[in-house]
């Protein structure tokens, strides 16, 4: 562990710190890749990103708490309990090389569907997936993808779109779920084995950043046009997955 790498790691969980505080969500999409691309265990790399995406949602749900969705937040919890172990088994018993070529895909389809978002998102005039029990296959997918890739929002952004969920109510729930979604993950990944002392140390380094970047990125919020920083980000979520293809090819 070579000051070089562990200044490389705390790097890449500052920028998905202030992602995340800036935007919402994005943590894990920006800085899991951006670990895959340095020498240490994906194992290291998903416990240390979700114990760093539990403290930036614990630091950010309070601002948006009034504006959650209780109802769907409560079967969200209950169904990504269900999809949590489904992640695990995924993560221990298939190859490294495969979960990272899966990553380096959805990475890229997920960036193509966010520049789609806001056109899909005006075409339909209606709110679509109106019964309830939609939230259930969408909790269960934010469980496996939480465990195995930290990409536990992913599943609620795609529902909170076509849902039309408005920005105070799509912010609000989405941080509230990340708060209950990283508890039961982190969990998770306690029980099941992941933590270590290496990403144990790796966070102690990377809590300042943290802290540093949750500032931040409240701070910028309020100043920088979102919209415009969110079709850079998703670009850059398209380049990494490429680059995790490339990588692994």
């Amino acid at each position: 562990m070579s000051i070089t790498l562990i200044l490389l790691v705390v790097v890449a969980v500052f920028v998905g710190a202030l992602m995340k505080s800036m935007f919402g969500f994005g943590e894990a999409i920006v800085s899991m890749p951006l670990l895959a691309l340095l020498p240490i265990p994906l194992q290291t790399s998903v416990s240390l990103i979700g114990l760093a995406g539990l403290t930036v949602a614990t630091l950010t749900v309070f601002s948006g708490w009034r504006h959650v969705e209780r109802a769907v937040l409560i079967r969200l919890a209950i169904s990504t309990v269900v999809g949590i172990p489904a992640g695990l088994v995924l993560l221990h018993f298939a190859p490294a090389m495969l979960i990272t070529s899966g990553l380096g895909i959805f990475l890229i389809a997920f960036g193509c569907y966010s520049f789609i978002k806001r056109m899909l998102s005006r075409a339909v005039e209606r709110p679509v997936l109106n019964h309830r029990g939609w939230i259930i296959p969408f909790g269960f997918a934010s469980g496996v993808l939480g465990s195995a890739y930290n990409f536990n929002g992913v599943p609620v952004v795609v529902y909170g779109t076509l849902r039309r969920w408005n920005p105070d109510r799509f912010r609000g729930t989405l941080q509230a779920h990340f708060l209950i979604s990283g508890i039961l993950v982190v969990t998770g990944h306690a029980l099941g084995g992941l933590w270590t002392p290496e990403s144990l140390i790796y966070y102690a380094y990377s809590l300042p950043a943290i802290l540093i970047a949750t500032a931040l990125g409240v701070f910028l919020n309020k100043r920088i046009p979102a919209e415009k920083f969110e079709r850079y980000l998703f670009i850059i979520i398209i380049v990494l997955g490429i680059l995790l293809l490339v990588r692994w090819g």
